[in-house]
């Protein structure tokens, strides 16, 4: 063939040609198109070769640094068109990226390392911990950043009718807590309206990780040739198996897992009930009768799974199953009960009664069968029956006791007697005994005489009961209608545990503890009578301790009845004589509880008989005949007693008669009487022999103020500051003289201001200086109560009075700051916050705090003012709730308080109820 000769060969290139260009090639460059390396040294200026070794390097360290420096690394080549335009190109790039960057930009780029950068973020990663969940959903897919635009924009336009379809990753913390709020079925649900395709994943995990360890089970299993399933636990499982739904999460993998077990321990009884109650749960009875039925074929010795057949059964069928099952297990007297019961659900109780002679064949010495067989018989047939049981079962208690139920009286004392050989640990055959004499209305020592004995017994055949106990077998035969038996265990059972060193004071104070336990919460609840026996041992051990009395009849005034108060105070006066408190009990229970005034008075002549020089016991006289209309021996009274000596040494060594209260009691009677002049005759001898007494003088003031004597009863307190000065009342008063019907407020001021020097930190005065300059200008009185509460700073009077001197809007703050301050228990406080809560017309919460400041001091009179007004003032508030009010408020005799003293002392109320008290009190009342 002949070659064709290319006739561009041995030509040169075209400008610009690129060999493969076609092909996609880029060209390249080699060492014979930029000339040898020998001519570029060679063309460089001379001083380089005047540099030395170590410059040349150095020069080349800094020139190959920089990476990006390519004037460094091609400096040596040409540079042409295509360079130049790239390097335009590059700068551009930069330019926009550098703007780009520029905003973002907040440090040098030396310091934009990564470690840097970690730093920065770690108070932002912090921050994580504090998202919720909706700002989770607030941010956007990462994914749509990248999308391109035809995709973004098909989104876009779904979005008008998919809003809120978003989905972003969540924390593991937001899935955990928001598990509890997301309504997923953790059961399978066997209503009829569900079809149980709700899955609950968490529990999918669970039954995953049982089946792994099921496996790894078996595999141990088939290496040691044991079991490693704990009956116990599947036993404890089961009961937690419900008859409507189960707590498993999957059926279909629990059935694999009981089958499982069963497959791997056949003879285990539970692991067949639970998968037949599974499948009953499941609503499959039928695979469920026919899986126990596999699991008695081959459990035939458990009882558990006999009984689980014959409640899976039918009736029919489970009498069939249960005949089987005393076949299999004649002895197990759960089977018999099951039958019996059978047969009781029928309504054969001859079937029932045959079934229950047939066991009790088997199972003599069963009480539980014995019982149920008693319990279908006459009373004759019973006492056959049961006087056969006791020969089988001698050491049963309970067969005993039956059996003695069931006899007369003479008959059932041998029983019992025959119980006590048998049974002698037993306490329960003696405290029948007890009881059964109680029954047949034998005297109370023949019954102490048993449980003394029992005691003793009990004490000898190594069973002793501790005194506790026998605390609450008493208070069990209490409840049960026996307080003769109860009083008895008391007496024979209360020495116990003590030792003979133990004083008489030790032991009392013992059983005075034990007996608050058994207090009853409820006025007709049990354990009173245990209480009162227990007291009674405690008083014949300390027979002189006025407490113990106080604390025995206050028992009484609160639970027992009037005879039992009245007979113990007369004990106790006969024990203490001379205690005068326990004489005023005695005396006040007579005249207020039972009405007897002649029986109260003849209480008080005997008490003024063993003390003749007790103020009190005069007082209480005085107090008695005024009351009831008897004014003149009051004052005849107290006449006397002005005369009489009291045996107060200081009185003896001034040749002075009566008491301060004696003489101030004396005025006071004879003000309610309106003898004013003699009551300020009086109340004068009486402050010149007790200068040091301020109620005197206080009295004697009052008493000129109302004869309108008032310069006297200025010039009064004037020389009653000078030995009193230290008396708030006496400085409040004269205040009040000072400011009188010309309201000179400069005056009494300055009175207040004088007082504050001598009692420097009296709240008493100074809520009486704020309440003036109030009348005149609040923002002074606020002034003034800043003051106050900077000297006293627990004053709860003050801090009441300060939640109301607050614009209405910053009281709620005010009482905030005022029960953080102020005593947590002051009643004025509580009852200003009540007041608050009233005008905000949050009944309910006001309601509360009221009857929290009434319950905190009952003592304060305002506090059930208040209360009272309260409930009047709501439209429907229940008479009930008034009436209860006015009854705590008679039980507590409040004397306290910022008005109710000004009411209850008033001469024109000297007479009155507490109730009448109470309601004037309220209605005297001024709601802010």
């Amino acid at each position: 063939m002949y070659s064709v000769t290319k006739d561009f060969l041995g030509k040169p290139a075209p400008p610009g040609y690129i060999a493969g260009l076609g092909r996609g090639a880029t060209g390249f460059t080699t060492r014979s198109d930029i000339g040898p390396a020998r001519e570029a040294a060679a063309s460089t200026d001379k001083s380089d070769k005047d540099k030395t070794k170590a410059q040349q390097e150095a020069e080349d360290d800094v020139r190959f640094a920089n990476a990006e420096n390519e004037e460094g690394l091609f400096s040596n080549m040409p540079y042409e068109e295509d360079d130049e335009e790239a390097d335009k190109i590059w700068t551009a790039i930069d330019a926009k990226m550098e703007q780009r960057r520029k905003g973002k930009r907040k440090q040098p780029d030396d310091q934009l390392d990564g470690g840097i950068v970690d730093e920065q973020l770690q108070g932002l990663k912090r921050q994580l911990q504090d998202l919720s969940e909706a700002d989770w959903n607030a941010i956007p897919d990462v994914s749509q950043l990248a999308e391109s635009a035809a995709r973004a924009k098909r989104r876009r336009k779904s979005a008008v009718s998919r809003r809120g379809e978003r989905y972003s990753q969540v924390s593991d913390s937001t899935l955990v807590a928001g598990l509890g709020l997301i309504g997923y079925d953790r059961e399978i649900s066997t209503d009829a309206d569900t079809d149980g395709t709700t899955t609950n994943f968490l529990a999918l995990g669970q039954a995953r990780d049982d089946v792994l360890r099921m496996k790894l089970d078996q595999a141990g299993d088939s290496a040691t040739g044991k079991t490693t399933i704990d009956p116990r636990g599947y036993l404890t499982s089961l009961s937690t198996l419900g008859a409507q739904t189960a707590e498993i999460g999957d059926t279909a993998r629990a059935r694999t897992l009981l089958k499982s077990i069963t497959q791997t321990n056949p003879k285990h009884a539970p692991g067949w009930i639970a998968a037949a109650r599974l499948e009953e749960v499941a609503q499959k009875p039928g695979k469920a009768r026919s899986i126990i039925a596999q699991g008695c074929e081959n459990c035939p010795q458990s009882e558990e799974i006999w009984l689980e057949a014959a409640r899976l059964s039918p009736r029919d069928e489970a009498r069939a199953v249960l005949a089987s099952a005393v076949r299999n297990v004649p002895r197990s007297v759960r089977v018999w009960t099951a039958a019996a019961e059978l047969e009781a659900q029928a309504g054969d109780v001859a079937a029932q009664r045959r079934v229950l002679r047939r066991a009790l064949e088997l199972v003599p010495t069963s009480v539980q069968l014995w019982k149920m067989a008693v319990a279908l018989e006459p009373a004759d047939d019973a006492r056959v029956l049961l006087a056969y049981a006791v020969e089988l079962v001698p050491l049963s208690v309970d067969l005993w006791l039956d059996l003695a139920r069931l006899e007369p009286y003479s008959q059932a004392q041998k029983v019992l007697n025959r119980a006590r050989r048998a049974v002698p640990t037993s306490h329960e055959v003696w405290i029948a005994a007890a009881r059964l004499e109680e029954q047949q209305g034998q005297p109370e020592a023949k019954i102490s005489r048993i449980m003394a004995k029992a005691v003793a017994a009990l004490a000898r055949s190594g069973a002793p009961i501790d005194r506790e106990q026998w605390f609450d077998q008493a208070l069990q035969c209490e409840k049960e209608q026996f307080p003769m038996t109860c009083r008895a265990i008391v007496a024979a059972a209360a020495s116990l545990g003590f030792d003979r060193d133990d004083s008489a004071a030790d032991r009392a104070a013992a059983w005075t503890a034990e007996a608050e336990k058994f207090v009853p919460q409820k006025p007709a609840g049990p354990g009173l009578e245990t209480a009162r026996a227990i007291l009674a041992q405690a008083l014949d051990a300390q027979p002189a301790d006025a407490d113990l009395w106080r604390t025995a009849a206050d028992l009484e005034r609160e639970h027992g009845t009037a005879a039992h108060v009245d007979a113990l105070l007369k004990r106790a006066v006969q024990y203490c004589p001379q205690n005068e408190v326990l004489w005023l009990m005695a005396a006040k229970e007579k005249w207020v509880r039972q009405g007897d005034v002649a029986g109260a008075r003849v209480i008080l002549e005997e008490a003024y008989a063993a003390n003749p020089r007790s103020e009190a016991i005069v007082l209480a006289a005085v107090k008695l005949e005024s009351e009831t209309g008897q004014d003149a021996r009051a004052l005849a009274l107290l006449e006397r007693a002005r005369a009489s000596d009291f045996g107060e040494e200081s009185a003896r060594k001034q040749m002075q008669r009566g008491t301060p209260r004696v003489w101030m009691k004396s005025a006071v009677l004879l003000r309610q009487t309106d003898q004013l002049d003699a009551a300020a005759d009086v109340a004068a001898e009486g402050a010149k022999l007790f200068p040091d007494f301020f109620k005197l003088w206080l009295v004697l003031a009052q008493v000129q103020h109302q004869l309108g004597r008032t310069s006297n009863a200025r010039q009064t307190l004037a020389q009653a500051l000078k030995t009193c000065s230290r008396s708030p009342e006496l400085w409040i008063f004269a205040a009040q003289l000072a400011f009188g019907t010309e309201r000179n407020l400069a005056r009494a001021r300055a009175v207040l201001e004088r007082a504050r020097v001598f009692i420097p930190q009296s709240p008493q005065l100074w809520l009486e200086a704020v309440r003036m300059e109030a009348n005149e200008s609040e923002a002074v009185a606020r002034t003034l109560m800043a003051r106050a509460l900077q000297e006293c700073p627990r004053a709860g009077s003050l801090w009441a009075e300060a939640i109301f001197l607050e614009p209405r809007a910053q009281r709620k703050a005010k009482s905030v700051d005022a029960l953080k301050h102020a005593d947590a228990h002051d009643p004025a406080v509580t009852a200003a916050v009540a007041r608050l809560f009233w005008s905000e017309r949050r009944v309910e919460k006001a309601r509360l705090w009221f009857e929290r400041a009434a319950r905190a001091d009952p003592d304060y009179g305002d506090a059930w003012a208040w209360w009272l007004r309260f409930e009047q003032e709501q439209p429907q508030t229940d008479a009930n709730a008034v009436e209860n009010i006015v009854h705590e408020c008679e039980r507590a005799e409040p004397h306290h308080g910022q008005l109710w003293p000004q009411v209850a002392k008033d001469p024109a109320n000297a007479r009155l109820p507490l109730a009448d008290i109470l309601f004037k009190t309220a209605e005297l009342l001024k709601i802010s």
